[in-house]
């Protein structure tokens, strides 16, 4: 099978204290990610068991779009919204489909 585009799984994980701001920031995402050139799919999921524990998965047309939008204004913003209410760093996997 071949396929040009990229799949990101990105993990955000919620200090406790701070879930619903982080669930603020994250939900925020959502729409104006869709609309963006390039965005195939773009789901975010919060995990049943650990509800601080928040995962996009995306699909994008290109590497190029894809960095396009990691440097959107949008999420610039969004990732210094998350400097001290999220436990880490976004955890942010690139993959290639390969069947």
């Amino acid at each position: 099978m071949s396929d040009t585009g990229v799949r990101v799984v990105a993990r955000v994980v919620a200090l406790p204290e701070k879930l619903e701001e982080v669930k603020a920031v994250v939900t925020g995402l959502v729409e104006p990610t869709r609309k963006e050139a390039g965005c195939i799919s773009y789901e975010l999921l919060q995990n049943q068991d650990d509800p601080t524990d928040f995962t996009f998965v995306e699909e994008w047309e290109s590497r190029e779009l894809l960095d396009a939008h990691l440097n959107s204004p949008h999420l610039q913003e969004a990732g210094a919204k998350l400097n001290g209410i999220a436990a880490a760093a976004p955890d942010i996997r690139f993959y290639t489909l390969i069947a």
